[in-house]
């Protein structure tokens, strides 16, 4: 097996969520492991498509494949099929991913391919729910310079079920959110902010296993292709990400 290729263990848990199996409605695509090995190597590596090695083909049929399976939800539904979460506290966090120059000259606007100008420069903000182990089961782009605190409630109100406590740092210290956690019958583990009037009480112990989400996101920056962003397209860039975000499940 060559770096940055799937495991026999990966493969097997992945296989049968791909499209184009022997037997399925529609086209029977050709090896589908070697294909998704180049969509893992291009994520990992950070290369541009057309550097793709010679042993996975042509280069534009491997970008053009990855683009249908990303508009069709493939890599999202593996990303969702491959979970087996534990819901007894969620943390959420997010993080900034500078966007290359390449990203920029998007058909649609900016705002909506998530691609916007904050402290760092042209970027998109990424968005992450995990579990209590670590494991992550939401992710969504906003533009580089919208608040946390926006997307809150509807992270929480995409969770097929409802968590025990909500973990997260005091940029989400909002009545909003504290709102939309109070409607999940959820405890807010949130510090206040300074300014607020009434200094509530958060469990602090329970506040110290934040780190894990910004683990996970340490483990996907690990790859050159989420770490800095070069797809024009939020539909790919997030695919990028749930393929990531899967692989990290089967860690």
């Amino acid at each position: 097996m060559r770096r940055h290729e799937l495991t026999e263990r990966e493969w097997k848990l992945i296989q049968p969520h791909t499209l184009g199996q022997a037997g399925t409605a529609g086209g029977t695509g050709r090896n589908n492991r070697h294909f998704v090995n180049a969509v893992v190597y291009r994520v990992r590596t950070g290369c541009a498509w057309r550097d793709l090695p010679e042993r996975f083909g042509l280069w534009n049929t491997v970008a053009r494949r990855f683009r249908r399976w990303a508009l069709a939800g493939v890599w999202e539904s593996l990303f969702q099929a491959v979970q087996e979460p534990d819901y007894a506290w969620v943390l959420v966090d997010s993080t900034t991913v500078k966007a290359h120059k390449a990203a920029a000259g998007q058909k649609s606007t900016a705002a909506a391919e998530s691609l916007g100008r904050s402290r760092g420069g042209f970027s998109t903000k990424v968005h992450a729910v995990v579990d209590a182990l670590g494991n992550c089961l939401l992710l969504k782009l906003t533009p580089g310079e919208q608040a946390d605190c926006t997307v809150l409630p509807e992270l929480l109100a995409a969770l097929p079920e409802k968590p025990g406590a909500v973990v997260a740092d005091k940029a989400y210290d909002t009545n909003a959110v504290l709102a939309a956690v109070a409607g999940q019958h959820a405890q807010a583990v949130i510090p206040p902010k300074a300014n607020r009037i009434d200094q509530r009480a958060y469990d602090e112990n329970l506040y110290a296993d934040r780190n894990k989400v910004e683990r996970f996101f340490g483990r996907l920056k690990e790859a050159r292709g989420f770490a800095t962003r070069y797809e024009k397209t939020a539909t790919c860039f997030l695919a990028s990400a749930h393929l990531l975000a899967a692989l990290d499940w089967l860690r």
